[in-house]
C-alpha cells in the first residue's frame, strides 16, 4: 500500500513527466503570459491612441500580471506601427492598437504591405474618441453655417490640420467640403498634439480633432468649438451640437480603437488577452480617466470586433469614394 508521501512523489513524477512531453507551444501558452506585452501603439505620445492605451494598459497589467508596456510608433497614419506588429513572433507579446485610421488608410493606399483581415486577430474593442470641428479664435467664426461662408468667400485659402493622410480627421475634413461645397486645403501632420499646436498658434485655421487634444484648449478660450461629429452630443460638452444639429446633413464619424495580434496567435492567448481587455474597458476607473477626454468604452470580444471591423472597412470604403480618395 503507498503511504501519502510515496503517492506526493508519484503524483509529481507524472505531472513532470506530462510537462516534458507537452510541445513547446503548449507550454508556453499554458503558463502565458509569463514576461510583459508590448502594446504598440501608430500615433505619438498624447493622442488619444496614447491616453487610451495607457489607461487601459495599465488596468490589463493588473490583471494579467505582467507589465503591459506601451510603445509609440507614430507615422505614416499608423501603418508603420501596423507593418512591425503584422511581422512580429505570433506569441501573443505583442499587441496593436487598431483604429479607424488603419482601415481608412487601406482604402487609399496603394503601397500597403500588410492586409487587416489577413495579418491580423481581432482580440477586443477598447474605445471610441470623439471628433470635434475646432477653429482659431482669428477665424471669428461662431457656429458651422458662419465657417462654410467663410470658407465659400475665400474658396481655397482656409487649411485644416489633421493627424497625418488617411485618418479620420483628414477624412472628415475631406467629407466637410464635399458635404458642403467648399473648398479648403488639408495640413496633414503626424498625430494630434502637433496638429493642435499649430491650430493654436493659427498657423492653420480649423481641425477636426480627437475631443482629447483640444476640450482643455476651447475650455481657456483658446480656441473655440463649433460641433462634434459624433452622432450624439458629449456629456462632457452637452451644449455642443452634432454636425447634424449644425446643419450639415448625413455627417457622423468617430475615432474608434481595439486591440490586436498578429495571425497565428494561439486561440487560447487570445482568449485570454481578450477576457483582460474586456474587463479593462468595463472598469469605473478606466471609464472615469476617459470621460474628460471625450473617450468612451466600447463593449466586444475577438468575434465581435471581428464584425465590427469588417463593417468599419466597407463604411470607410464607401466614404474614401465619396470623397474622391479611392485608391
Amino acid at each position: 500500500m503507498l503511504t501519502g508521501l510515496k503517492r506526493a512523489v508519484l503524483a509529481a513524477a507524472a505531472l513532470a513527466v506530462a510537462a516534458l512531453s507537452m510541445p513547446p507551444a503548449a507550454q508556453a501558452q499554458s503558463d502565458y503570459p509569463n514576461r510583459p506585452v508590448r502594446l504598440i501603439v501608430g500615433f505619438p505620445p498624447g493622442s488619444s491612441a496614447d491616453i487610451a492605451a495607457r489607461v487601459i494598459g495599465n488596468r490589463m497589467t493588473q490583471l494579467l500580471g505582467q507589465q503591459v508596456v506601451v510603445e509609440s510608433k507614430p507615422g505614416a497614419a499608423s501603418s508603420i506601427a501596423a507593418a512591425e506588429v503584422a511581422r512580429a513572433e505570433k506569441d501573443g507579446y505583442t499587441l496593436f492598437m487598431l483604429s479607424a485610421a488603419n482601415a481608412i488608410n487601406e482604402q487609399i493606399n496603394p503601397n500597403l504591405t500588410f492586409n487587416i483581415a489577413r495579418d491580423f486577430a481581432p482580440v477586443a474593442m477598447v474605445n471610441t474618441t470623439a471628433i470635434l470641428l475646432a477653429v482659431h479664435p482669428s477665424t471669428g467664426v461662431n457656429d458651422v453655417k458662419g465657417l462654410i461662408a467663410l470658407a465659400k468667400s475665400k474658396p481655397g485659402e482656409l487649411n485644416y490640420a489633421s493627424t497625418g493622410p488617411g485618418t479620420v480627421p483628414h477624412l472628415a475634413g475631406e467629407l466637410f467640403a464635399v458635404r458642403t461645397g467648399i473648398k479648403i486645403q488639408h495640413v496633414p501632420y503626424k498625430g494630434s498634439p502637433e496638429a493642435a499646436t499649430d491650430l493654436l498658434a493659427g498657423r492653420v485655421s480649423m481641425m477636426f480633432s480627437p475631443a482629447s487634444a483640444v476640450i482643455a484648449h476651447a475650455k481657456d478660450g483658446k480656441l473655440k468649438l463649433l460641433a462634434t461629429a459624433t452622432g450624439v452630443r458629449l456629456g462632457v460638452l452637452p451644449d455642443l451640437p452634432t454636425m447634424v444639429q449644425a446643419g450639415v446633413p448625413d455627417f457622423e464619424t468617430s475615432i474608434w480603437f481595439g486591440l490586436v495580434v498578429p495571425t497565428g496567435t494561439p486561440r487560447v492567448v487570445i482568449d485570454k488577452l481578450g477576457k483582460a481587455a474586456m474587463e479593462a474597458t468595463a472598469a469605473p476607473e478606466v471609464a472615469k480617466a476617459w470621460e474628460p477626454q471625450g473617450i468612451l468604452p466600447l463593449k466586444g470580444g475577438p468575434d465581435d470586433f471581428a464584425r465590427f471591423v469588417a463593417a468599419e472597412t466597407k463604411r470607410w470604403s464607401e466614404a474614401a469614394a465619396a470623397a474622391g480618395l479611392k485608391k
